[in-house]
């Protein structure tokens, strides 16, 4: 029998002290620079990421992270470059007016009308995704919240809302500020026979969530498809909610994507 096996069960516990840490949020960069570049690294990590989990139909979607130093102003992807393509460099630095401010475009004035007013709505969020995802897309058509049925769903329990107006393609600041008022003080909005967004004080967080609320709809598809779910109860809802929903968990959920695809794909750094 190993020494492990061997040894109290309360020394085992405190064998690996760091393992508290392992969720907790991950300390800023040191400087402007530091923390601007960290941003765009994983932005562009996460187009790759969405690129693999097939959240890449045609033209549609976008992933935007505020700038550390200029605060009205936001990264994002180039229109018509695909997801599984997109480097550090390739990022658009755009302004409170449309206007790219660095990189090359062109823009995709949708991510502009949403992401912006998001952005000005909720100073705490750092970043925000929304994609037409095949499941995302298939749960808004139904135009309700998810209910708490798994473990993993709980994450958003009590924390997304639904934007039941849709009004064709999102071209105007005006239905983006609308969806920053449905969103609220949530991580996820559903958006009604449109699909999902997801927002968070981190490109990780952000990006990671919308991963998960993507699953979590797939999940209701498929346990209504074969039955009468059974949701988790309040209370046990509320309180898983509270221990995966957390933005550390999230943050920490992205690295293990995050090092596969630049281990894989490192020009996606360049």
């Amino acid at each position: 029998m190993s020494a492990v096996l061997n040894t109290p069960l309360t020394l085992v516990k405190n064998a690996h002290p760091q393992r508290k840490d392992w969720f907790d949020e991950v300390p800023a960069r040191p400087t402007v620079e530091a923390e601007r570049l960290y941003r765009k690294q994983r932005l562009a990590v996460a187009f790759r990421l969405f690129s693999r989990f097939g959240f890449d139909h045609g033209l549609a979607g976008h992933i935007t992270a505020r700038d550390p130093e200029l605060h009205d102003h936001f990264w994002v992807n180039p229109f018509g470059l695909h997801f599984s393509q997109i480097k550090v460099s390739d990022l658009l630095l755009v302004n409170a007016k449309g206007e790219i401010v660095v990189g090359e475009g062109p823009l995709n004035r949708a991510a502009f009308a949403i992401h912006a007013a998001l952005h000005e709505a909720r100073p705490d969020i750092t970043a925000a995704a929304h994609t037409h995802s095949t499941y995302g897309k298939a749960w808004s058509a139904i135009g309700r919240p998810l209910d708490p049925l798994t473990q993993d769903g709980c994450a958003f329990y009590q924390d997304h809302a639904v934007f039941d107006t849709f009004s064709g393609v999102v071209l105007e600041t005006d239905e983006g500020f609308r969806i920053a008022k449905a969103l609220g003080n949530k991580k996820a909005v559903i958006l009604k026979n449109h699909g999902i967004l997801t927002a968070g004080p981190s490109v990780e967080s952000a990006a990671w969530w919308y991963i998960a609320l993507d699953n979590a709809c797939h999940t209701q598809l498929l346990a209504e498809a074969a039955g009468t779910p059974q949701p988790i109860p309040h209370a046990v809802a509320e309180l898983t909610h509270s221990q995966v929903g957390r933005v550390g968990g999230a943050e920490f959920a992205f690295k293990s994507f995050y090092d596969i695809i630049v281990r894989e794909q490192p020009e996606v750094l360049q």
